[in-house]
């Protein structure tokens, strides 16, 4: 990849466990659920790499997830999937300032990360050539609830893009991260926006991001 495509992919920063996590407290069950250059607004995005075919998946647990990957979803004209879990998280699961609740439990002891995906197994998943994989950062490493997803699939082929949310900081190594789970793919650094990411946030980026694909291929 050349330094023009790392430059316009790695400019990302990712979400801390607090700023996730607060923003959680007043949401409800799991929903059914940039630092992005202001320059060119009017700009239009195409759809994804001229010859490619998009899908949007995304784990959300507050909705500003959600909010970014259907502003995805819209301006790819690609479908969108939420992963649900086989065991929702409640608000009280969520409350990262309780020691006792579920997400700090699971934190701290590693094992109690296998959360499962009740719809990991996404149809026609072969015909996808560019995956945008959407979740919060919890304690600087993506949300565990998008492992079971990841290691569930064959990504062989494809270009994943991750995304995630946060007021400050950077998405750090995440890709490397779900990468080395996957063992398949080729993972891009992906990219961070912040919890008030507007529309044209994300059309801004996907602009940038499809540029860099194209000059790629």
């Amino acid at each position: 990849m050349n330094n023009t495509v790392k430059k316009a992919l790695t400019l990302v920063a990712g979400l801390s466990m607090i700023t996730a996590l607060g923003a959680c407290g007043s949401s409800s069950n799991q929903d059914s659920s940039a630092n992005s250059s202001s320059q060119n607004s009017s700009r239009t995005t195409s759809n994804a790499s001229t010859d490619s075919k998009s899908i949007v998946i995304y784990f959300s647990a507050s909705g500003n997830t959600k909010s970014v990957a259907e502003n995805i979803a819209s301006e790819l004209n690609a479908p969108a999937v939420e992963l649900t879990l086989e065991q929702p998280y409640t608000d009280d699961d969520l409350r990262w300032t309780n020691p006792q609740s579920r997400v700090v439990r699971e934190y701290e002891d590693e094992s109690l990360r296998d959360v499962k995906v009740a719809n990991k197994d996404i149809d026609n998943w072969d015909s996808y050539d560019t995956v945008y994989l959407g979740f919060p950062t919890w304690w600087q490493i993506p949300a565990w609830p998008v492992n079971d997803f990841v290691k569930s699939n064959n990504f062989d082929g494809k270009t994943i893009i991750p995304f995630t949310i946060s007021t400050s900081s950077g998405i750090g190594n995440d890709a490397e991260i779900l990468r080395n789970l996957a063992g398949s793919g080729t993972w891009l650094t992906g990219h961070r926006f912040s919890q008030s990411a507007s529309a044209q946030d994300v059309k801004t980026w996907l602009a940038d991001t499809n540029n860099g694909l194209n000059e790629q291929n």
